[in-house]
C-alpha cells in the first residue's frame, strides 16, 4: 500500500500543500489534579519529550522526538518565515519582519506565539511547530504519559489530564485544518500560497511517530478531514462581511460541499445532512461538522471505503453540465483527484495498481485551474470508472 499521497509525488501539483504547517488547536482548559477550578496548562518545550528514557531513544515507540527532530517538516517550519519568498509576500502585505508578526508565526513557530504566562520556561521559538502544537500543552499530562494499563493508567486518563485525542479523526482534523486552510484574503493577495487540507494524505507523508489505534482507516480520515474542511470554509466565506474571506472561497465551497455530497449516502445511507443543509454558510458548517463528528465514530468497513470510491468515479456527467460554471467544476476535479487517491491507498494494492495510469492522468488534467476542460476531465473519469469495474 502508498505510503506517501499521489499528489507529494507529481511535481508541481498542488504545491501549496508543502508550504505551510499545522495548527495550534483551539486550547481548552484542562482540570489538574487536585486543583479546586480548571486552569489552562502550560508549555515545557520539546525537550521535556526528548530523553532517551521517553521520545529521544531508540526502538518502537521511543524514537518520536528523533523522527521529527531530524525529519519532519515541521521541525523546520520557522525558518520558512526567513526566505526571501517570505519577505516578499509580507512586505506586499505590510507585514515587516515575518519572522517575529503575530499573523505567521501562529502557524510557522507556534511557541512564539504563546504567552508568558502560558510556559513554564523558556521556549524555543526556532522548534517550528513541535510536540505540543499537535498533543497540547504538556504541564498536566507528562507525569502521567509514561504509565501504563497494567498500572491501572487507561488512555481515557491521560485524555482527562489533558493530552489531546489524536486517535480520533475528529480531532486531529481540528488540530491541524486552521493552518493547513485558512489565509487571509489579504495575504492571498500578496503572493501566498493557496492551501488545500487534507488530512490522510497529510497525514500519510508524515515521518510517522506514531501508531494507528485498531479499526483506523485511511478513508475514514479522509472523509472526516473534508467534511472538517467544508465546514471551516464555510466559516470562513460567512467572515466575508468582515473583509476577511479569499474571494475564492465560494467556488472552493460548493467543490467540497459537491464531493461530500456526493459520497455522504455511501456511509450514511439514513439521510443526506449536508444536501438539505440549505444555501447558507452558517446552515452548512453546522451540518459539516456534525457529519464529522458522526463519520469519526462509524466501524468504517472495505465496503464503505468501496462505495466512497465508486460514487465518485461513477461522477463523470456532472463535468459535462454547461450551467456549471467551468471554475467551480475544476475545483470539483480538484478534490475529486485527491480524494480518489486517498480512497484506493486505503483499497486492496492490487486495485490501485490497476488504475494507476488513469489516476495519473485525472492528476494531470486537473493539475492547472485556468486550463480546465471540462470534456477532457470528464472522459477520462469515465475510462477511470472503467478500469475500477463494476460497483
Amino acid at each position: 500500500m502508498r505510503s506517501k499521497p499521489l499528489y507529494r509525488l507529481k511535481a508541481g501539483f498542488f504545491a501549496s500543500l508543502c508550504f505551510v504547517v499545522p495548527v495550534l488547536g483551539i486550547q481548552l482548559p484542562f482540570r489538574v489534579f487536585g486543583a479546586e477550578e480548571p486552569r489552562v496548562p502550560r508549555y515545557l518545550g520539546s525537550l521535556s519529550c526528548a530523553s532517551s528514557s521517553c521520545h529521544g531513544g531508540a526502538g518502537e515507540r521511543r524514537d518520536q522526538w528523533i523522527q521529527w527532530n531530524g525529519k519532519d517538516v515541521h521541525r523546520r517550519a520557522n525558518s520558512t518565515l526567513n526566505l526571501a519568498r517570505s519577505t516578499q509576500i509580507a512586505a506586499a502585505a505590510g507585514i515587516a519582519d515575518p519572522a517575529n508578526h503575530a499573523r505567521c508565526v501562529v502557524c510557522h513557530a507556534p511557541n512564539a506565539a504563546v504567552p508568558e504566562a502560558g510556559r513554564l520556561a523558556a521556549l524555543d521559538r526556532t522548534e517550528g511547530v513541535s510536540c505540543e502544537a499537535c498533543h497540547a500543552p504538556s504541564e498536566t499530562w507528562i507525569r502521567t504519559h509514561t504509565r501504563t494499563e497494567k498500572e491501572g493508567f487507561t488512555y481515557a486518563n491521560k485524555l482527562s489530564a489533558g493530552l489531546r485525542d489524536l486517535q480520533n479523526a475528529y480531532v486531529r482534523a481540528n488540530t491541524c485544518v486552521a493552518c493547513h486552510q485558512h489565509v487571509d484574503r489579504d495575504l492571498i493577495q500578496a503572493g501566498h500560497p493557496e492551501l488545500i487540507f487534507e488530512l490522510d494524505g497529510q497525514s500519510a507523508a508524515e515521518p510517522r511517530h506514531w501508531k494507528e489505534p485498531a479499526g483506523a482507516s485511511g478513508a475514514r480520515a479522509w472523509w472526516v478531514g473534508q467534511a472538517v474542511a467544508l465546514r471551516e470554509i464555510a466559516w470562513h466565506q460567512a467572515q466575508g462581511a468582515a473583509g476577511a474571506a479569499d474571494d475564492r472561497n465560494p467556488a472552493r465551497m460548493a467543490a467540497l460541499r459537491w464531493v461530500l455530497e456526493v459520497t455522504e449516502a455511501a456511509i450514511f445511507p439514513g439521510g443526506t445532512v449536508i444536501h438539505s443543509a440549505g444555501p447558507e454558510p452558517a446552515a452548512l458548517q453546522a451540518s459539516a461538522d456534525q457529519r464529522a463528528r458522526e463519520a469519526a465514530g462509524l466501524t468504517w468497513t472495505p465496503v464503505m471505503t468501496a462505495g466512497l470510491l465508486h460514487q465518485l468515479a461513477d461522477s463523470a456527467t456532472t463535468f459535462r453540465h454547461p450551467e456549471i460554471p467551468v471554475p467551480v467544476l475544476a475545483r470539483r476535479a480538484e478534490r475529486l483527484v485527491l480524494g480518489l487517491d486517498r480512497l484506493l491507498a486505503a483499497s486492496d494494492p492490487k486495485l490501485e495498481a490497476k488504475v494507476e495510469q488513469e489516476l495519473k492522468e485525472l492528476f494531470r488534467l486537473a493539475q492547472s485551474l485556468p486550463d480546465f476542460n471540462p470534456a477532457a476531465f470528464s472522459a477520462a473519469l469515465e475510462r477511470f470508472a472503467r478500469a475500477l469495474g463494476a460497483s
